[in-house]
């Protein structure tokens, strides 16, 4: 399946975890066929049987490397053809090692090797086990010096682990691959939601405002020139402000405060000829919240504007407890926006709930519609901002 390889929004490439499958290759194991040196030139000494023990030990050196060289990517979960194999190399290695003694012995940390290789962990154990309790055995039956049934124990049951180590690093490496790989498709993800959603509210409320403000200037240009120039110079004022939030939304760095965006409502309700009613009380919210509630403002305006057909707005913004608070009623039909508008408090949902808040909105029950947002501030979130004192819950008419 083909996936996008430029992370983008300064992701860079995309790593693909199978480029660097870890540690290990399929041909990584080979180098142990070294181990049958010493039975070669015992072959070539004088040992008795060549001619059996060279076949024997071909046959060995064959089953070792068909099983070494399998797949590494594969998870280690021995099938039962390789099973049969493993027990033909460990029945290879008794009875060459029986027949032979000396340096054949090395052939049971071969044999662990394919085993590390092919078998999971708890076989793995058993079979290390077996092979390296069987050459201990054999080099103490064919040989009297004590430290060398220790060390062809332990080295075949070293081998074995080791290798399952190294393998399971390499899957390890691989899964951290894939891992990394879909974190950053994921972060790619979330950067375009948020850029939809930033365009989304930032464009449907500057829109809705020049629409409002247009339409005012041609209700006032045949019979009040200076007002309608007025309007005018305000939709100029709201495009190039719109240019400079779409600059600061894809940069991720714009900030939509609580105080601007209540300002930027009642210019905007009352060039749509809606009477608008603001009161806060509580001290200002921290500039996090004041952030996300400053969107709630402006999506609800923006819905208020476009759908509700009411002549008063009311903007109630509480900030008490830790928890702050905007409530946007208005007097209008009553329904649910259309699908812009819905989409609208979806996105604005996600982006309350993202900063542990939550979002409602409905009919309201005197009739209209209401949006309300709460956002938990912490406590002494909330300290009051230069130049604002704590609202007393008067209202603001316009």
């Amino acid at each position: 399946m083909d996936r996008p390889r430029d992370g983008g929004c300064g992701l860079g490439d995309v790593p693909d975890p199978l480029s660097h499958p870890g540690p290990t290759g399929r041909t990584a194991f080979l180098p142990g066929l070294l181990l049958t040196a010493g039975a070669v030139t015992d072959l070539f000494g004088g040992a008795p049987w060549p001619w059996l023990g060279g076949t024997g030990l071909l046959l060995f050196a064959t089953l070792y490397a068909g099983v070494v060289t399998r797949d590494p990517t594969r998870p280690r979960r021995a099938d039962r053809g390789v099973s049969i194999v493993l027990v033909v190399l460990t029945a290879l290695a008794v009875v060459l090692s029986l027949a032979y003694g000396g340096t054949w012995v090395f052939l049971f940390m071969m044999a662990a090797l394919a085993c590390g290789t092919a078998l999971p962990t708890v076989p793995l154990v058993g079979a290390l086990i077996v092979l390296g309790g069987s050459a201990g055995v054999i080099s103490g039956h064919r040989s009297d010096e004590l430290w060398l049934p220790m060390v062809s124990g332990y080295g075949t049951f070293i081998s074995g682990i080791m290798v399952a180590a190294l393998l399971g690093l390499g899957e390890t490496v691989r899964e951290l691959s894939r891992t990394r790989e879909e974190l950053a498709l994921a972060a790619v993800d979330r950067e375009r939601l948020r850029f939809s959603r930033d365009l989304h509210d930032l464009l449907g409320h500057s829109m809705s405002v020049i629409v409002v403000k247009a339409e005012a200037v041609r209700r006032l240009a045949p019979r009040d020139a200076a007002a309608a120039a007025a309007q005018a110079a305000d939709i100029e004022e709201v495009g190039r402000r719109s240019l400079t939030e779409i600059r600061e939304a894809v940069s991720g760095y714009r900030e939509s405060g609580l105080s601007h965006e209540l300002d930027r409502a009642r210019s905007a309700l009352a060039g749509a000829g809606m009477t608008v009613t603001v009161r806060r009380s509580g001290p200002p919210p921290p500039t996090e919240a004041e952030a996300v509630l400053g969107w709630v403002v402006r999506e609800a305006v923006t819905n208020a504007i476009r759908h509700s057909g009411a002549s008063n707005v009311e903007l109630v913004v509480a900030h008490e407890d830790g928890n702050a608070r905007v409530t946007v009623t208005d007097d209008g039909c009553g329904r649910s926006p259309g699908p812009e508008g819905g989409h609208g408090l979806t996105g604005l949902g996600e982006r309350l709930a993202l900063a542990g808040g939550r979002l409602e909105s409905g009919n309201a029950p005197g009739g209209g519609f209401r949006v309300s947002a709460e956002l938990p501030t912490g406590p002494g979130a909330g300290g009051p901002a230069a130049g604002e004192g704590a609202g007393d819950g008067a209202g603001t008419v316009l």
